[in-house]
């Protein structure tokens, strides 16, 4: 459980630096990009084994980790665009509710148990992220014409969270757990520089020391939430279904009050219940599993 708990707090401090980044104008592309490189490098550092560049190459995961650092990038730059055409709550509903893609995967393809706690806490888990990230009066809407951002960043952040079930469990050595989160990271900040090189051709690149120190910032706990949640993935505590459940609903429960205390936002009735929810969720899921 520990592993879990530690896996959510990191996701918390995440969303704090993403609510510096507002305060203190960081450019979010160019401290993204440093995020991966510190990510990378602290998961050598992290490493016990010895290796070489040569052998990690040659690792049988290392192609799907190439794959999906490339994806960390395109789901950002499309995280991008639907905030700026369909808002924040958009991007942070399709983000979340992408816990479906992992869940689902869980149910048919390692067959994991579906009780009917365990279904009421998966529902009301969805309700409580769609509730708790709605921060406008409005609630969310999407203009046709820009439907398919959502639902891109959607698929993209499922198809993260599942990969990373997958590779641990079919590829993924128990001393490598560290070293393959780190060629994620590195893999990601490869595609990231070539996109700021793209930039800096053409003269939209400004180096600021204030976006480095933010990268580092942010990628410190970023490495550890992807660190411990293949952990956590690992221990028998819950089944994968029921650990992306309660992993992204207490993100969102914590994250919320974590605003509260800190940034001083203000919630709408909807946001408290769906923090109520979420308690809710966790409390069914995790009993289930007991």
């Amino acid at each position: 459980m520990i592993y879990l708990i530690l896996s959510v707090l990191s996701s918390t401090v995440i969303f704090v630096n993403f609510k510096l980044f507002d305060r203190f104008r960081i450019n979010t592309l160019h401290a993204i990009v440093v995020n991966y490189i510190t990510a990378c490098v602290f998961g050598l550092l992290a490493y016990e084994g010895s290796t070489s560049v040569a052998e990690i190459f040659g690792k049988d995961w290392f192609p799907y980790t190439a794959s999906l650092g490339v994806l960390f990038i395109v789901i950002f730059n499309l995280m991008a665009i639907t905030t700026q055409r369909s808002g924040l709550s958009v991007v942070s509903v399709a983000t979340k509710m992408s816990l479906v893609i992992p869940i689902l995967f869980g149910l048919l393809y390692y067959k994991e148990s579906l009780g009917m706690l365990k279904l009421i806490g998966i529902i009301l888990a969805l309700v409580a992220v769609y509730l708790a990230s709605v921060k406008n009066r409005t609630g969310v809407r999407v203009d046709r014409r820009n439907l398919i951002y959502p639902l891109l960043v959607f698929l993209g952040s499922g198809v993260i969270d599942l990969s990373l079930k997958y590779l641990e469990d079919t590829h993924v050595a128990e001393d490598e757990v560290a070293l393959f989160s780190s060629m994620i990271f590195g893999a990601a900040a490869v595609a990231g520089i070539a996109l700021l090189s793209i930039r800096a051709i053409k003269g939209k690149f400004r180096f600021e020391w204030k976006n480095v120190l933010g990268g580092i910032s942010l990628g410190i706990p970023n490495y550890f939430s992807v660190y411990f949640l293949v952990q956590a993935l690992r221990s028998d505590i819950l089944e994968s279904s029921g650990i992306f459940t309660v992993n992204n609903v207490a993100v969102v429960m914590l994250s919320t009050l974590v605003g509260i205390l800190l940034f001083r936002e203000r919630l709408l009735p909807r946001n408290w219940a769906g923090i109520v929810l979420a308690i809710i969720a966790i409390f069914l899921v995790t009993l289930n599993g007991l």
